[in-house]
């Protein structure tokens, strides 16, 4: 498991929580930690919590877009979400682009864009809450 980058599992979907700056091994490390987690687990969502990023400069843009294709290809959608206003402007103004990935303000709605039609961000809480105490 990646010692900086925390993966939770929230129902079908895995939180993670980048609450450091990302130097290239730890990204590296966080791609093929995600990648392992997604097949081990069959996840079918991945949120990308960015609350904690002060800055996103293109290699941390990068590295979201290639978590998201990698995502992608292992068949779960991605969400960014805690995206701070001068996150949002600078990657806007370096020409940032997170091609396929949805963003959401927080981790309620990022879970909501996830769930299945006419579930809530509650719904899918409530639901992997059922299953653990099974």
């Amino acid at each position: 498991m990646n010692d900086g980058v925390p993966i939770l599992k929230i129902g079908s979907t895995l939180l993670v929580s980048i609450q450091v700056d990302l130097q290239d091994d730890t990204a590296l490390r966080l791609q093929e930690d995600l990648a392992d987690r997604i097949t081990r687990t069959g996840a079918r969502g991945v949120i990308i919590d960015i609350s904690g990023l002060e800055i996103v400069d293109s290699f941390i843009g990068r590295m979201l877009a290639s978590v998201a294709a990698i995502s992608r290809v292992l068949d779960a959608s991605t969400v960014v979400v805690g995206m701070r206003p001068a996150v949002a402007i600078t990657m806007v103004e370096l020409g940032l682009s997170l091609g396929g990935v949805r963003t959401a303000l927080d981790v309620d709605r990022g879970l909501a864009l996830l769930a299945p039609a006419g579930d809530t961000a509650a719904d899918v809480l409530l639901a992997a809450a059922e299953r653990r105490s099974r």
